[in-house]
């Protein structure tokens, strides 16, 4: 045969298409896909029915004092303090958010639009930090507020974003100082 003719040829056999195997493949990968979803969410709901034994979280009361400090920002999850991976999806603690945190004497009150909004009492308040990461989120040293705090028997790790990092040290100082006269006022009672 001339070159010609088998260009021809190829030309020829590269047009025909088995749409068929094609279309096949197509369903076959997007219900893998599917699946693996499913599982995920599945997961998901199984980690929420583990975690069932976590108390229902405390809203905000009528009176909570003057604003000390104020953040807007992304909540990016919480863990059981000290195991920055253990994502807490119980109550709604593990979806992803935009919040507006308010801390007053009362407490640090977290308003979630679209997610379960909590408060942290001031009784419950255990440390204040900057860290890296928190419930896969991963950040530049220091990029992360991560408030630790007691919730029933638990002590849970909550991590935020300010959209303006520079307020997180103001943030870290005046928690620590509010836990640390939590303390000295109740070794004093």
């Amino acid at each position: 045969m001339t070159p010609v003719i088998l260009l021809a040829a190829e030309k020829r056999s590269a047009e025909v298409t088995d749409w068929a195997a094609r279309l096949g493949w197509v369903i076959g990968l997007a219900l893998f896909v599917a699946l693996v979803y499913w599982l995920m969410r599945e997961g998901w709901k199984w980690r929420g029915t583990l975690q069932s034994d976590l108390p229902e979280l405390p809203s905000a009361p009528e009176s909570t004092g003057p604003v000390k400090l104020k953040l807007s920002g992304r909540y990016h999850g919480s863990t059981t303090a000290g195991q920055w991976l253990d994502r807490i999806v119980a109550h709604g603690l593990g979806t992803r958010s935009r919040a507006e945190l308010t801390l007053t004497d009362a407490g640090l009150d977290v308003v979630r639009p679209g997610a379960t909004d909590f408060f942290v009492p001031r009784e419950a308040l255990r440390e204040a930090r900057l860290d890296k990461g928190i419930a896969g989120k991963v950040l530049t040293e220091g990029g992360l507020l991560v408030v630790t705090w007691a919730h029933g028997e638990k002590l849970i790790d909550s991590g935020f974003r300010s959209d303006h990092a520079a307020e997180h040290n103001e943030w870290v100082a005046t928690l620590n100082s509010m836990i640390e006269s939590n303390s000295t006022e109740g070794a004093e009672r």
